[in-house]
């Protein structure tokens, strides 16, 4: 099977001191750059930031000017990124705060972006509600848990989903006592 490949443009090693020479030069790679990362992903500003220093022509004089140029256009902006990405994980599976927090952290955003956007996604999600949901699917797959081992497995894939060890606790003696049950 033979595939055309579009030929991207790479800076080779051989032009990397040229571009170091002309400051427009790399400031025009580095805003190329930047978009380019942008494309593939979403990423914050600290994220781009390290990825566009990587280069031996990229200076933080001019990186700080392409990212402030770039947040002027509305491409950057580390608060939509976090929400954006705190629910889109929500929609895929249902976890808890702690690992959603976890996953954000990941993306270099500061601890204040990401406590606003998780207070902003627990309140259209509740976690009780996260849990239930996790809950349901486990139970259709697996069925009650009838022995102590399967009890705590089911208490450990909750705690590995990162909800709140209260919450678990709760949830774990309410199907004990048999007040939730799983839905045919």
């Amino acid at each position: 099977m033979f595939r055309k490949w579009k030929k991207r443009r790479e800076v080779n090693e051989d032009e990397s001191p040229k571009i170091a020479r002309d400051p427009e030069r790399a400031r025009t790679e580095i805003m190329n750059r930047a978009i380019r990362l942008l494309t593939y992903k979403p990423r914050s500003i600290k994220e781009l930031r390290e990825r566009l220093l990587e280069k031996v022509w990229a200076d933080e004089k001019t990186v700080d000017e392409v990212l402030e140029k770039l947040g002027s256009y509305g491409y950057l902006d580390d608060s939509r990124l976090a929400l954006d990405l705190a629910s889109s994980k929500l929609r895929q599976k249902p976890v808890g705060k702690i690992r959603l927090r976890q996953s954000l952290i990941k993306k270099r955003l500061d601890k204040e972006t990401i406590d606003k956007a998780l207070d902003q996604t627990f309140i259209d999600t509740p976690e009780a509600e996260l849990i239930d949901r996790a809950i349901e699917s486990r139970l259709k797959t697996r069925g009650k848990p009838e022995t102590r081992e399967e009890t705590k497995k089911l208490f450990d894939f909750l705690m590995r989903r990162g909800f709140n060890y209260e919450l678990v606790r709760e949830k774990m003696q309410q199907i004990a006592k048999g007040e939730m049950e799983q839905e045919d």
